[in-house]
């Protein structure tokens, strides 16, 4: 891609000039007034606008490009909103395409994080649903009145199938009607079709973004290339909370390639004319660091820490019944320590981001997720206002969160080295794996302590949970509508206090942990660490009340059919009961998160230390089935993203620094390693909800439970250890 761009003005240099001083006082907080994003919460969107002009491309050839508002990371996204306005449009597949809508949160709102355009939190295909049909029926009827128009016929007299209309002997396809309608005035109200007439929906049909990521034709970040670009390598501290006392540069500038370096709020940046000049110069540079509010502790001495929180009162997170009474009346009491490390996320395509400044404004690349935050962060960092840069978003070679970062850390650095320079060159921001593994953000670091009691005829006779971890939502721009005003944050505990299942006394306690770890969502957050804990619960309870763990699950999901429906259909299609010959286990694990109901089902096979998972059988309910081979993908993947977490994945600190830096010693999962996999959907009438992150919480405890069953004894702690650990 080659876009001519015009040398720095001398406007553009003392517009920065003027920005330089209030740039060391950004501070992220309270910039936009989030409102609740939870769709079960909030009883669905709200409406949204549904203007065919504002979403729709029509072009001569008859292509329809359906503008995504929501970033696409892998999760098919812009497929399923193509297949929502098609259906309603009566298009031709074939003639579907996708583009990235510009930045925009008052024509590209996130109906229910509000007002920001933002794509996470599994809520894509719930705030589209109606929307993006709405699209498609308005434009419908646009071109039935511009045909009716041309022909002077009754729009009903009129046919749409396949993009083409027909009157009698007359046809016309939407490329040869878009200039006429296209101006005809948006209908104020949409009737939407019934599902007997639905075409599209549910169907397999083929993913929009898959033959150019096939044929490498597909652009990512890492692919822009601007003229006169100089690649940007930053030197972090190795250590959190450590500052830059001094440095020299004199060897990094000696290398060939390197044309400046410069000292930033976030490190030392080295400006080169390509990727692997900067990245030498940057190891050239000898910095000396203020650790004197540096993070130095390791691994083993962070949980002590935990251990010590968790002994002091903490903020109740949820309470009923009588648990102190329940616990005392128990036949016999269960309990166990449940801890969780650091996760980094390690998208396959490295953070990257590229700026050109101009006279008037700023112009971002970048794999973009949270659209308005990261287009409000530049523009307070460079001293513009949020409309005078423009991003253009492109593909992103996966996320799993680490590129919706709420303090858009690594699109402010591109915009403090694009300033640095005073915007004389475009810039790309690089960083490797190592500086994400080494000095990312991470999952958070969890431990819950449970203790829970049996009565004598098998039920649950009181729950207590506690848990700590660092709250992923305080600081940020969605504190408000995550964290109440004690400092609960929803993250920390959702998948234990929203548990489905029937638990009369219950009470849920969390302990807020401070450090200088930066943490960030992680393929379904809380749900992570929580889903393991509650489901090895369940499980060891069901073995201690002699029931046969599916059974147990069934009898606390009674009240709620849908529940009950998935682990039904787990079980039966993975052949629950039948008897396993030995070192090898069976394991049912069932969550529901973000709306979505999903029951898995663990084959493995255990030898000495070794865990082999061989095969898992899934089911889903997550209502209406827009595209079935999206859904079956993307639990494919999320039991591939998750099982090098079950297996061995972990982030550790040693004196502070983390241990980890590339593929090779945090591994991620292996085509061989894979297990088989079956999904099962439930058939559905309800609204749809999301698959994206609901896939993966059910994985871990699975596995867990299947190991225990070949074992004899269930496991505590993520990554699994057989070494003799409990």
């Amino acid at each position: 891609m080659n876009i001519s761009i015009s040398t720095p003005s001398l406007s553009r240099r003392a517009l920065l000039r003027g920005a330089a001083a209030g740039a060391g006082l950004f501070v992220i907080g309270t910039f936009l007034p989030f409102t609740k994003a939870r769709a079960q919460e909030a009883g669905g969107p709200p409406q949204g606008i549904f203007d065919p002009n504002v979403f729709l491309e029509i072009a001569p050839d008859n292509s329809v490009t359906v503008l995504s508002k929501h970033f696409e990371m892998g999760q098919g996204i812009t497929t399923g909103l193509a297949t929502l306005v098609a259906e309603e449009l009566d298009a031709d597949w074939a003639q579907m395409r996708f583009a990235f809508a510009p930045a925009n949160a008052a024509l590209y709102n996130n109906l229910l994080f509000g007002p920001v355009q933002a794509t996470g939190g599994t809520t894509s295909t719930i705030e589209s649903w109606t929307q993006m049909r709405q699209v498609g029926a308005a434009a419908r009827l646009m071109f039935l009145a511009a045909a009716a128009s041309r022909w002077q016929v009754r729009p009903e007299d009129i046919t749409i199938e396949r993009g083409v209309l027909r009157s009698g002997d007359r046809s016309a396809t939407f490329g040869e009607l878009a200039s006429v309608a296209m101006t005809i005035p948006v209908p104020k109200e949409v009737k939407l079709k019934e599902p007997k007439d639905w075409k599209l929906i549910g169907k397999r049909l083929p993913r929009l973004d898959s033959p150019e990521k096939t044929t490498g034709k597909a652009i990512f970040a890492l692919d822009i290339r601007r003229p006169d670009t100089l690649t940007v390598a930053v030197r972090h501290t190795d250590q959190f909370g450590a500052t830059v006392a001094s440095f020299d540069a004199t060897d990094a500038l000696r290398v060939p390639g390197v044309v400046e370096v410069k000292q930033l709020p976030t490190g030392i940046a080295v400006y080169a004319t390509n990727t692997w000049a900067a990245i030498v110069g940057r190891k050239a540079l000898k910095v000396t660091w203020d650790t004197t509010k540096a993070e130095k502790r390791s691994t083993h001495e962070i949980y002590d820490e935990y251990r010590s929180q968790m002994a002091k009162p903490g903020l109740k997170a949820a309470e009923r019944g009588d648990v102190a009474g329940a616990l005392k009346r128990a036949a016999r009491t269960i309990e166990a320590e449940f801890t969780f490390p650091y996760l980094a996320h390690a998208p396959m395509e490295p953070l990257n981001c590229t700026m050109e400044l101009k006279s008037d404004g700023a112009e971002i690349w970048s794999g973009c997720q949270l659209q308005t935050i990261d287009q409000f962060v530049a523009a307070r960092t460079l001293g513009l206002k949020p409309e005078q840069v423009k991003i253009n978003t492109l593909l992103g070679g996966g996320s799993f969160g680490r590129r919706g970062n709420p303090v858009s850390d690594w699109t402010r650095e591109l915009a403090l080295a694009a300033k640095a320079i005073e915007g004389r060159s475009p810039v790309h921001l690089v960083w490797t794996r190592e500086d994400d593994i080494k000095g990312g953000f991470y999952r958070p670091m969890a431990m819950h302590k449970v203790r829970v009691g049996l009565a004598p005829n098998g039920a649950i006779a009181g729950w207590e949970h506690r848990l700590a971890s660092k709250p992923i939502f305080v600081g940020t721009p969605f504190e408000a509508s995550s964290v109440n005003k004690d400092g609960l944050d929803a993250t920390s505990v959702e998948g234990v206090v929203d548990t489905p299942y029937a638990i009369p006394d219950f009470y849920v306690v969390q302990h807020n942990i401070d450090s200088n770890v930066p943490v960030l969502w992680w393929r379904s957050i809380g749900n992570t660490h929580t889903a393991f804990a509650m489901e090895t619960m369940i499980d060891e309870l069901a073995a201690a009340a002699g029931v046969d763990p599916v059974a147990f699950r069934l009898n606390l999901l009674k009240d709620d059919a849908r529940n009950v429906a998935v682990v039904r259909l787990a079980a039966a299609k993975a052949n629950w009961g039948e008897t396993l010959v030995k070192g090898k286990g069976r394991g049912i694990a069932f969550h529901k998160s973000f709306g979505t109901r999903v029951a898995m089902v663990a084959d493995v096979a255990v030898d000495g230390e070794k865990v082999s998972v061989e095969r898992i059988v899934s089911a889903i309910d997550v209502g209406i089935a827009i595209n079935p081979d999206v859904l079956v993908a993307q639990v494919e993947g999320a039991i591939g993203f998750a099982l090098s977490m079950v297996l061995r994945n972990r982030i550790t600190l040693k004196d502070g620094l983390v241990e980890q830096g590339n593929f090779d010693d945090y591994e991620p999962t292996r085509m061989r390693e894979m297990p088989r996999v079956e999904v099962h959907i439930v058939e559905s009438t309800e609204s749809p909800t999301g698959i994206g992150e609901p896939g993966l919480p059910p994985v871990a405890p699975a596995i867990g439970n299947a190991v225990a069953a070949a074992i004899g004894r269930h496991l505590h702690s993520l990554p699994l250890d057989l070494s003799g650990a409990t």
